[in-house]
Parts: C-alpha cells; sequence; structure tokens
C-alpha cells in the first residue's frame, strides 16, 4: 500500500507559505551579514603578515590557491591544506633591550612580541576531501634537529629563525610532510579571542594552584564544568606543574581547542569575524590571507566532531641525566604511522590489532569503582589481556569516551564493539601509556542495568 498524501487545507497551506517567508527571509539576512562581515574584512587596511620573508624563507611554505571565492558566496576550500600554528610567551626578559616602559618594573612582564620560544606548536590539517580536521600537537621539548642550529629542543626553531625556520624544522621532524601556511599568536592573542568570543565552557580536569611573583603568573583554578574567561583559560593553558610537565599541558590544549571548536566555530561566528579579529590582530602573525582565513574558519565550522582528530608527536620522556636537558624524544616509526593515517603522507603499514596486543586504560568516571572493575573483567574475557584501571575521570560524562590515545581508531572502534556502548574519540587527552583509554559515563550504568535485568 503506497504512503498516504495528507489533504492540505487552505490554512495549513497559509502557514506553510509565512514559515517560508520566514525561512527565506532569515536566509536572505544571514547571507547579508556574511556578505557585509567579509567586505567590511576585506577592506581591512592592516596586512595579517608582520614581518617581510626572503626569497628563500617563502619557499619553504608550499605556494598556489587554497581557497577561492565565488559571487556572494564565502570563500571555500579547494584541496587539503597544512597549517603550522605556534603560541608564543614573550617575557620582557627575554629581550636583549628592553622598551624603557617596560624597564625597573619589578617582573618579567609579557610583550606583544612573536619572536620567542613557542609554548605550543600544532601541524593542522583542513582536508575538504574526506571532510576531516587533524591536528597534531608536537611538544615544545621535542628533541630534533633545527637546520643551522643543531640538536635542540624544537621550541628553539621560531626564537632562531623565526616562522620560516620552525615550519623547516617541524616538517623534517615529520619525515618532509609539506606545510602550506603558518599562524603565530601570542598569549595575549589567545586571551583576547576568547573574550572576544565571550568566553567558552571547559571541564578543568583538576585544582590548579601556583604563583610567580617574577611573571606576575596567578593560577587559581577549581576542578569542575565552568565557564571561563580569556584570562582563566590562560591559567589553565599554562599551568604545567604536574607530573607530567608539558605532556599534561598538551592534554589541557586538546581540551580547549575541542571545546573552541564546539562552541565558536558558527555561522555567527562567521559574520563577527571583523570585530574579532580587529581585536586580535596586533597580536597575530601569519601568511593567510584573509580570504583564506575566513575559508579555513568556515570549514572548520562543518566539521563534525567525530572527524575531529587531535593526536600528539608519539614519543617518550628522556631518562634524567641521559641529556643535557630534558626532553621528548620523538618515536619515528610511530610518527610515520600518524602521517600517513591522518595526514596522507606516506604509506599506511598494518598494525597490530589483536586484543593481546593493544593497552587499555579504564578511567571511572561514575563513582561506583565496581563498574570499572566489571568491565576490566568483560573486556579480558574478550582477549584483551593488557588491560588495567587508571586513575578516575572527575568528569560526569553522558557519554562514555573510547580515546584512541595514540590515533588508532580502528582499535578503539573494536572496543566500542566488544561493550557495546561509548563514542570513540581520536585524542590524546587519556592515560599516555595507552592505546585506547576508557572514560566512563553513564551510559555504562545503563548498560549494566539491562544486563543485569
Amino acid at each position: 500500500m503506497g504512503r498516504r498524501t495528507p489533504k492540505t487545507t487552505k490554512a495549513t497551506s497559509k502557514g506553510r507559505r509565512v514559515n517560508w517567508l520566514v525561512l527565506c527571509l532569515a536566509g536572505v539576512g544571514l547571507l547579508s551579514a556574511t556578505a557585509g562581515a567579509l567586505l567590511a574584512v576585506s577592506l581591512s587596511s592592516t596586512p595579517l603578515m608582520q614581518r617581510k620573508f626572503t626569497a628563500a624563507e617563502a619557499s619553504i611554505f608550499k605556494k598556489g590557491e587554497i581557497s577561492r571565492t565565488g559571487n556572494l558566496k564565502m570563500p571555500a576550500l579547494t584541496r587539503p591544506v597544512n597549517i603550522l600554528v605556534m603560541g608564543t610567551k614573550v617575557l620582557s626578559s627575554d629581550l636583549d633591550n628592553i622598551p624603557a616602559e617596560l624597564q625597573n618594573q619589578g617582573y618579567h612582564s609579557l610583550v606583544n612580541s612573536f619572536e620567542g620560544l613557542t609554548d605550543t606548536m600544532l601541524l593542522i590539517r583542513f582536508n575538504p576531501e574526506d571532510k576531516k580536521l587533524s591536528v597534531l600537537s608536537i611538544p615544545r621539548d621535542t628533541r630534533t634537529e633545527i637546520p643551522g642550529v643543531g640538536v635542540r629542543k624544537i621550541n628553539d626553531a621560531n626564537a632562531e629563525g623565526g616562522p620560516a625556520l620552525a615550519a623547516r624544522s617541524a616538517s623534517n621532524l615529520l619525515g618532509g610532510v609539506g606545510i602550506d601556511r603558518y599562524v603565530i599568536l601570542n598569549v595575549q592573542g589567545v586571551e583576547a579571542l576568547v573574550n572576544a568570543l565571550g568566553g567558552i565552557t571547559v571541564h578543568v580536569p583538576k585544582d590548579m594552584k601556583y604563583q610567580d611573583d617574577s611573571q606576575h603568573l596567578y593560577i587559581n583554578l577549581k576542578a569542575g564544568r565552568q565557564r571561563l574567561n580569556g584570562d582563566q583559560v590562560l591559567q589553565l593553558l599554562r599551568f604545567r606543574y604536574d607530573e607530567y610537565g608539558d605532556i599534561g599541558r598538551i592534554q589541557r590544549q586538546q581540551i580547549v581547542m575541542r571545546a573552541l571548536m564546539e562552541q565558536a566555530l558558527n555561522p555567527a561566528t562567521i559574520t563577527r569575524l571583523p570585530q574579532i579579529l580587529s581585536v586580535i590582530q596586533s597580536h597575530l602573525d601569519t601568511n593567510l590571507s584573509v580570504e583564506e582565513l575566513v575559508a579555513l574558519v568556515g570549514y572548520g565550522a562543518q566539521v563534525n566532531r567525530s572527524n575531529t582528530q587531535m593526536l600528539m608527536l608519539p614519543g617518550e620522556f628522556s631518562n634524567p641525566g641521559e641529556f643535557d636537558a630534558s626532553y621528548w624524544l620523538p618515536s619515528y616509526s610511530r610518527i610515520d604511522d600518524i602521517m600517513a593515517r591522518h595526514f596522507n603522507f606516506g604509506t599506511v603499514k598494518e598494525s597490530d590489532d589483536r586484543p593481546e596486543s593493544v593497552r587499555v586504560t579504564i578511567q571511572d568516571g561514575t563513582e561506583q569503582p565496581e563498574l570499572a572493575q566489571d568491565i576490566l573483567g568483560n573486556l579480558r574475557e574478550a582477549g584483551y589481556a593488557d588491560t588495567g584501571i587508571g586513575q578516575p575521570w572527575n568528569e560526569n560524562l553522558s557519554v562514555t569516551r573510547i580515546v584512541a590515545q595514540q590515533g588508532d581508531s580502528r582499535k578503539a572502534n573494536a572496543i566500542r564493539e566488544a561493550l557495546g556502548f561509548g563514542e570513540v574519540r581520536i585524542e590524546t587527552t587519556g592515560d599516555l601509556a595507552s592505546d585506547v583509554t576508557i572514560q566512563l559515563g553513564k551510559d555504562a550504568l545503563r548498560k549494566r542495568k539491562q544486563t543485569d535485568s
């Protein structure tokens, strides 16, 4: 029997016409606002790039079009793009010549500069072909060869030779992957950006308290989900005074980045780009054009959360006394695997997906430790012999997170199948020693009740 078509009354038809009229007017309004925003951005007289490159420096970045704009349309990416994003924190004490207004302050104040060490380094791939966004965090203490300088921590590269040398060093570290553009945002710019967006809501994983009078750095945050302003986000990002140091800070950076993408990347933000740019422009240095920047933001607003992959350069801490400083020692074979799987650079090699070869950590977020023990037993019965219980996850989750800590989604999806609940996330917010970390949520409790009934 065919589907029955309901009769349309005059009143219903009129209501539909009104609804369509409202939708059309809303669409026109959004289009006008977007076009107006783009026009305002395009007329900006201040360039986004804060420095001049030599021909040799400019040649390090891939040339060619990455976006295109049609008539009354938003700029759109035309191909996959790799962007090197760096964050700097420059203090007055880092400068050879301290400006007069910063002298005799009695403390090391922040300077609006891009010339210093990079506290943050990310390679981000925007791929319109598979609708994915891949973010690779490179720890600041990564031991690598900086061309013309020697073996150093990679955060020295920008201080020694600016973004061109940083891009060259990062590309070499990652096996020669091409880098299209760079972005440097200093910490003052991060604070201004968050404030321009009206703050962001994030989960602070634990109480954080630290005081450094020499920098006027005062960190005082309580654990839990909360809305943070720009200064508080900086406190969260700058805290690294625990057992994991900079690696723990990378995990918190990923928490903030995901919150920014989920809360700020939307059409409303795109229409406000002129105002946001005017606030952060003096703290921003990039060889992206305004059109390219709008295309990247527009693409990010369309990417599903499940297609956002947050990775960390694989490696391990150096042993005390092994080198002249503490380093993050990269694992080149695992780097090659990440670049092949997530950056379409190289050949994907078969990995050992047998359950007994997968390292699994369970973090209880339900305040019912016996549940974690039950799941531990179930996974071991399913062949996951290398499974243990880690530190509790203190965030109240509705849905269990199955975190592909090393970027291998196949292993995480296999565990998702074995459990019958949860969502897979590619990020590095779990246990550092695991391949997969399970952060238990309320759905795990519901699943157990169904099983017991």
